[in-house]
């Protein structure tokens, strides 16, 4: 019989190919940071930045009665802070991978770190005690209730557009391209330009989407089209300019996960109740939000809770817990974070594991809970000068390739950043958010729709 040398004989001199181009990543569309107005806090004045409003007076009710003088109205004042915050991060590499690897990995560290900064200033616009998701002023659509009332059919749609912009100019909120005194006669001029007062809206692209199916919208975007004024506009349609960002949070309520009461931490005897919610590690937005667990009886002064967080790959979770079924604090948890202002605390948890809750921890309101099953979306309106971005120290960043007393031997190579600045909500009236359930719903879970990898 003849011999055949197959190719596995010869696997060893087979030299392996690499594509020379690294593969693209996903894209983030980065919207809200554009519209936050820009503030600088001086250095030597701490890190909270203060602004004052002087309210209006009361008009006069009568006419003056004569020789008589009027009584004279107070003046009052009001304040908004914000506080800026150091934020930074870096990545390391050794000359050893700098040396071997085919591809540039200094470059693509480079590269990387730049879509991180971006990105984390993208989602501090939203997130936080002063993002876009602290304001006050709630529509939800077809006037439900609450977010956990919202259910199939209920999309955003030109109505709640049109409710949103009608309260908005019944409270005077100032548009974009107006001048600046507090009362203006509208100049006829203006309205033949393209650049219009106008309103701000945020969308998700399924809430976008859920639009574009209404006829009125398509025809309005479609003429818009050619005269956009913002990064990732849409259109225009009812005095408002349409922007649409895959970064916008969302919230899909799950059914809730309980735990199992224990005598390995500090809580005091009392019933407790758990709120677990599940986050893509990329980004730490919480959007899966576990149902609040029924009542755990927890016998003190020794009592912990035992909970087994779900297996999701690709996100990490929190433990929320309190006394009420409205849990308004982290739990302490030794699997948490060692450092860093959140260390101890039941936050940044790997998931498929069962951790222990010793303790009541830092105060922090988790997401509402939507309807299990259910995801929900915010569209965020607004006027001029709702919220500002306020800068202590601009951003840096630092490309350390050269040796030094810490590193002799030159083996280390970082590319990091940092930058100084805050989110400020500056006028809790002038914007306000629509939540609404999609007709549509991503195919993808947390690798691809929550990672983007």
């Amino acid at each position: 019989m003849t011999t055949t040398n197959n190719a596995s004989n010869f696997s060893a001199d087979i030299r392996t190919y690499i594509q020379q181009k690294v593969l693209p990543l996903a894209k983030r569309q980065l919207v809200a940071f554009q519209f936050a107005k820009k503030l600088k806090l001086d250095n030597g004045y701490g890190t909270t930045y203060t602004a004052t409003r002087y309210s209006r007076i009361n008009l006069p009710f009568a006419p003056l009665s004569e020789g008589v003088p009027s009584q004279g109205q107070n003046m009052t004042i009001s304040q908004e802070s914000g506080t800026a915050q150091q934020w930074g991060d870096l990545v390391q590499i050794s000359d050893v991978a700098e040396l071997t690897i085919f591809h540039d990995v200094f470059q693509q560290a480079v590269r990387v770190v730049g879509l991180q900064v971006s990105e984390t200033l993208e989602r501090n616009a939203y997130t936080g005690n002063n993002g876009l998701m602290a304001g006050a002023n709630v529509n939800y659509v077809n006037s439900r209730a609450s977010r956990a009332n919202l259910t199939t059919g209920d999309v955003l749609s030109p109505h709640e557009v049109n409710r949103a912009v009608g309260t908005m100019i019944t409270e005077g909120v100032p548009r974009f391209g107006e001048g600046a005194g507090e009362d203006n006669e509208e100049d006829p001029n203006k309205l033949k330009g393209v650049n219009n007062p106008h309103y701000v809206a945020i969308l998700h692209p399924l809430v976008a989407q859920d639009m574009r199916e209404n006829t009125t919208i398509q025809t309005a975007w479609s003429y818009s089209d050619i005269r956009r004024l913002y990064t990732y506009e849409l259109g225009e349609w009812g005095g408002v300019r349409f922007t649409s960002s895959n970064m916008v949070p969302f919230w899909t309520g799950v059914a809730a996960v309980s735990g199992t009461a224990g005598t390995a931490g500090a809580l005091a005897t009392s019933t407790y109740y758990i709120q677990v919610t599940a986050a893509p590690a990329l980004t730490s937005m919480e959007e899966k939000i576990y149902q609040v667990s029924a009542g755990i009886s927890v016998t003190g002064a020794t009592g912990s809770i035992g909970v087994t967080l779900p297996n999701l790959s690709g996100y990490v979770f929190n433990v929320y817990v309190g006394t009420t079924s409205s849990p308004t604090h982290l739990g302490k948890c030794a699997s948490g974070p060692t450092s860093g202002p959140l260390a101890g605390q039941a936050t940044q948890l790997a998931g498929n594991q069962t951790v222990v809750i010793t303790d009541i921890g830092t105060a922090q309101t988790p997401p509402a809970a939507p309807a299990t099953g259910q995801t929900v979306y915010p569209t965020f309106v607004m006027g001029e000068d709702a919220y500002a971005m306020v800068e202590l120290d601009a951003l840096e960043t630092f490309y350390l390739k050269e040796a030094d007393k810490f590193d002799p031997q030159n083996q280390l190579r970082i590319i990091s950043w940092k930058t100084f600045y805050g989110m400020m909500i500056l006028n809790q009236g002038f914007f306000m958010r629509i939540e609404s359930v999609s007709a549509f719903s991503p195919t993808y879970d947390a690798g691809n729709q929550g990672v983007m990898y």
